[in-house]
């Protein structure tokens, strides 16, 4: 008889499924490989596109389209990375030893994305799309392990929702970091040599991000393992994820989020350079000059606090309201304080900021229960198929993740060259109109679509102390056979 999606036994509680609780030190150890990551996320979010097409020397069409086509390769690599974490059998478990081993070839692949080089004509774009397509596979081969990890250092869902609020506060200090720093790391490394600044900037965050997965590494421990069946069968593995409902869901979700937070992100830059440029902010009787980097530097970075602030109340919010909800209206939230920007004047700095906390406070809780709401879909996929395959649907997951990503630069792209954007020189009013459409309503479209899907996400929280449940049943029932 097929088992109930809905309906939970009555009488569990919390409470019931409680165990020895992870100690400070390993859920902060772990939050530190998610800030090496946003090391490089928040760059192609924030800086990639304008790098690309104002450093470079792409056109906006050739760099959105490059962003799209480079996924196809992606396509393939992220369930195979999945598959190859998912089947690794090491003295260190199945996952932390990618963080260790390709901390370096990450940091390398980096920095050659983010140099120029002396080529003309093809041989830039060619250059372009060999080295983007080798810095997306090592931040899969990284990212995908370390995902899954999540889901095997603890059984207990709710204690991995703290721990992801762990991940994403220390996420948000990546990405402020990223905002804050980089324009500024660019000036001083660069000399006046801008592509210099550049390449530079990215050494400095490649060896800092090395350092933060090492760390992760040592301070972490994989305690759930799946209970000893016959090896899965790739077709099951990809037929259980198709199959389950709750990961179609979040990972549809998650694909419009990540379209709405980077076409919003990426534009920033843009929406500083070419339409706010240079302006003032008058706070209890200071006049504060505000230059194009100031500008930027400070939005982003009051958007990282904003976003931290949210990421790390979120506890609050799930003691009273289920984790779907709250990422379902809050992501609808955020994407409509979004779209106000577009009646936003240049001139009102104080409107500007303060839409921004809004917008990026509400995404804060989003990003935190993302990954949260990951894990649960796994342990719905063992309870529901008899056969676990953490890593393939995180890969998976993150597949969605990196699509959304793509899409999002790859429309910026597009819509930038639909409007004849030019770079480096003053914008003609189409162009200005298509970088405030980016700031605002078009993103915001894909958000309201993420958050919309996810009012249909069937695992409620009761739910999951069902399953938590049966599972632990399911695992001491195959050891007592075993021992027997």
């Amino acid at each position: 008889m097929e088992k109930s999606e809905t309906t939970p036994i009555e009488g569990i509680s919390r409470e019931q499924l409680e165990r020895p609780r992870l100690t400070f030190k390993e859920k902060f150890g772990y939050s530190l490989g998610d800030m090496a990551s946003n090391l490089y996320f928040q760059m192609f979010v924030l800086f990639l596109p304008i790098f690309y097409t104002d450093v470079f020397g792409l056109s906006a069409a050739a760099m959105g389209t490059m962003m799209l086509v480079t996924r196809v390769w992606d396509a393939v690599n992220d369930p195979i990375m999945g598959m190859i974490a998912d089947r690794t059998e090491s003295r260190w478990g199945k996952y932390r030893p990618y963080l260790a081993g390709l901390a370096i070839p990450l940091a390398v692949a980096g920095v050659l994305t983010f140099t120029v080089p002396d080529l003309a004509g093809s041989g830039k774009l060619i250059y372009a799309y060999v080295t983007y397509i080798l810095l997306v596979m090592m931040y899969t081969a990284v990212n995908v392990p370390y995902a899954a990890l999540m889901g095997v250092i603890t059984p207990n869902s709710s204690e991995r929702t703290e721990v992801s609020s762990y991940r994403f506060a220390a996420a948000f200090v990546g990405q402020l970091i990223v905002g804050f720093a980089t324009l500024s790391l660019v000036e001083l490394f660069g000399g006046g040599n801008e592509a210099l600044g550049w390449q530079m900037t990215m050494v400095a965050y490649g060896l800092l991000a090395a350092l933060l997965l090492m760390t992760t590494f040592f301070m972490t421990r994989e305690r759930v393992t799946p209970a000893k069946v016959v090896r899965n069968k790739v077709s099951h593995d990809l037929g259980d994820l198709i199959r389950n409902k709750p990961w179609m869901l979040i990972a549809g979700a998650t694909l419009f989020q990540l379209t709405y937070i980077v076409m919003r992100g990426s534009s920033t830059a843009y929406y500083f350079r070419y339409y706010v440029g240079e302006g003032e902010l008058a706070l209890f009787g200071w006049t504060i000059p505000l230059s194009y980097a100031i500008f930027t530097s400070a939005f982003v970075t009051v958007g990282s606090f904003s976003t931290l602030i949210g990421a790390v109340t979120t506890k609050l919010f799930t003691k009273r309201i289920d984790k779907k909800n709250i990422y379902s209206y809050f992501l609808m939230l955020s994407a409509g304080f979004s779209a106000l920007f577009f009646f936003v004047d240049p001139s009102q700095v104080l409107l500007i900021f303060f839409l921004n906390v809004l917008v990026s406070f509400f995404f804060g809780s989003v990003s935190v229960l993302q990954w949260a709401i990951y894990t649960d879909a796994a342990d719905y996929g063992e309870w529901k198929f008899n056969r676990r395959a953490t890593a393939l649907i995180m890969a998976a997951s993150l597949f969605a993740l990196k699509l959304g990503l793509t899409l999002g630069g790859a429309f910026v792209g597009w819509v930038l060259e639909l409007h004849n954007f030019v770079p480096n020189v003053e914008q003609t009013e189409e162009a200005i109109l298509g970088i405030r459409l980016l700031m605002s309503f078009y993103p915001a479209i894909f958000g309201i679509i993420g958050g919309l899907l996810m009012l249909l996400y069937p695992l409620k929280d009761t739910l999951m102390v069902q399953i938590e449940k049966e599972l632990e049943e399911r695992k001491a029932q195959k050891e007592a056979e075993d021992n027997a």
